[in-house]
């Protein structure tokens, strides 16, 4: 059984409308990876993490939160709480992350921009005042919401003099590339991801990785961003030998999300499925996506398969200041 779907996309939509995110986070929150980076403040070229991986942690707090009430008498009452979330931001209440967990998606943004001042990429970052993309509404389809906050975006963008943005996920790199440009007309920014940019330079590889390495694909990324080689090529020059799973490239299985948020159980067992085929390389596996990793690794349920970032993974080879993601790494080389 689902969630009744219209309190509980209403409360996303509410929240986007009002509060401009679907989960609502503190400047604090959002910019805590950049600390330290002495990141530029905004310039013609920006990072724009879209908010994704630091509301990963808290989306997949509110989908176990949620899952418990998909078959509960809870769930009749949700057109309530979305009354009272117009009000009081209910998120705060239902989606609370454990610190381990926000350290470990805002080290990848770190890695992220790590990689790419290694690579000698210039850019800056608009901190405070980057907006969410709305990738979460525009995959339940909630257009009408969506289209005021493109435009916010947008015009955002235009006040800070910004002309190319790089991203550092799959479903904010398909909104700013190609979403925002069919439903706004004339959203003129350049959009690359950091994948794409990375492959275009030399990245020696410092510690280079050793043993096989499996690669989960984004959905999006290979079905529609055409973001497919640019990992494996990154990932081979950083010593990794490669073992394709069952279902890869634009053929990849889905993780599950993102519709956790309405169909909990139905997700789980899908990323259970996928989690499977992964397995059956027996090797560690690259994920490039919070929203996959979220869903694969809450599906483990004890198998030996062991998941990173591939961000996490390259800095692993290319960077001397990432200890968290080398030990990951020699974890897994075992």
């Amino acid at each position: 059984m689902s969630l009744p779907k219209k309190p509980v996309l209403g409360i996303l939509a509410d929240n986007l409308r009002l509060r401009k995110s679907v989960l609502p986070l503190s400047k604090r929150t959002h910019t805590r990876w950049s600390k330290g980076l002495n990141i530029p403040h905004g310039g013609e070229t920006v990072i724009y993490t879209g908010h994704m991986y630091q509301l990963i942690p808290k989306i997949g707090a509110m989908a176990n939160r949620m899952a418990k009430f998909e078959n509960s008498w809870i769930r009749r009452w949700m057109g309530l709480g979305r009354a009272a979330n117009k009000v009081i931001n209910l998120s705060r209440f239902m989606a609370h992350a454990k610190k381990s967990e926000r350290r470990a998606y805002d080290r990848v943004l770190r890695n992220i921009a790590l990689l790419l001042q290694a690579a000698g990429v210039e850019f800056g970052y608009l901190y405070g005042d980057e907006l969410y993309s709305g990738a979460l509404l525009y995959d339940q389809g909630i257009d009408t919401i969506l289209l005021p906050h493109a435009r916010r975006v947008q015009a955002m963008l235009a006040e800070h003099g910004v002309r190319r943005v790089i991203t550092v996920d799959p479903h904010t790199t398909n909104m700013l590339r190609s979403v925002y440009p069919e439903i706004l007309g004339d959203f003129d920014v350049e959009v690359k991801n950091y994948l794409e940019v990375l492959a275009e330079r030399e990245l020696p590889a410092k510690n280079p990785l050793k043993g096989p390495m499996t690669i989960h694909d984004s959905c999006v990324y290979a079905r529609y961003e055409e973001v497919i080689n640019q990992p494996r090529h990154l990932l081979t020059k950083a010593g990794a030998s490669l073992k394709e799973p069952e279902l890869s490239g634009k053929n990849t299985h889905c993780c599950g999300g993102p519709i956790e948020s309405l169909f909990p159980g139905k997700a789980h067992k899908i990323a259970l499925k996928r989690v499977e085929q992964l397995s059956a390389t027996s090797c560690p596996v690259a994920v490039m996506c919070p929203i996959c990793m979220v869903n694969l690794k809450g599906a483990t349920n004890g198998a030996n398969t062991q998941f990173s970032d591939i961000a996490d993974v390259l800095a692993s080879a290319v960077l001397d200041d990432a200890p968290q993601a080398r030990q990951t790494t020699k974890r897994k080389e075992k």
